[in-house]
């Protein structure tokens, strides 16, 4: 039976990866409550599950949230929302991500089925590991950012917050990347990546310099 009450904030095609995954993995068992903005949502279901409104309530403190929605800012912002209310932020991993033991996964972080966390790779709050991308041995990935489908990060690439890496994007071991930065789908990045800029192609090259 179910022992803890999360709310599910966010019922898009992100909401319903991470409900799929929920009801995967060996997380303790909970009462699924969704909650999402969006008016047109309300009243219909995700997986089956009812979709309500509003995305945050005062009935939330205490209780267990994750934040299943693709943006990134929006993320950082309802995550500290929810903080201040008291509410606690659950992590999720899909029974079929391979997560070491020896990892450090922050709070209220996602592992889509395939993902890879290898050992002593380091994650931030509020990030999203998506489908059969990989995060190798120390790498460390800031809070609130997005790997994409697919995307591979060698050893030792630190990339920092709020930065969305796309699907299929390849980063040489070493690399770092600023916070805020996008790499574009199928890019291979062999150079540093600074704050804020966006590089696409192979090999990446930063678009303001093109």
């Amino acid at each position: 039976m179910p022992t803890k009450l999360l709310y599910l904030i966010g019922a898009g095609g992100h909401g319903k990866v991470v409900l799929d995954a929920l009801l995967s993995s060996d997380a303790p068992a909970c009462d699924v409550r969704v909650r999402d903005e969006a008016q047109q949502l309300q009243g219909q279901r995700l997986l089956d599950y009812p979709i309500e409104g509003p995305a945050i309530a005062v009935e939330m403190k205490n209780e267990l949230f994750h934040l299943a929605i693709g943006n990134g800012q929006a993320r950082r912002r309802l995550f500290a929302t929810l903080l201040n209310m008291g509410a606690r932020p659950l992590s999720i991993a899909h029974a079929a991500a391979s997560v070491s033991r020896f990892a450090r996964i922050g709070d209220g972080s996602f592992m889509a089925a395939q993902s890879v966390v290898a050992a002593a790779a380091s994650i931030g709050h509020s990030v999203i590991i998506n489908h059969g991308a990989i995060v190798d041995h120390d790498c460390v990935v800031g809070g609130f950012s997005h790997i994409a489908p697919n995307a591979t990060l060698g050893g030792g690439v630190v990339v920092g917050s709020g930065v969305l890496i796309g699907a299929g994007a390849k980063i040489l071991p070493g690399i770092s990347i600023g916070d805020g930065a996008v790499i574009g789908a199928g890019a291979v990045v062999i150079a540093n990546v600074g704050k804020d800029e966006t590089w696409v192609g192979v090999p990446a090259r930063n678009t303001a310099r093109s």
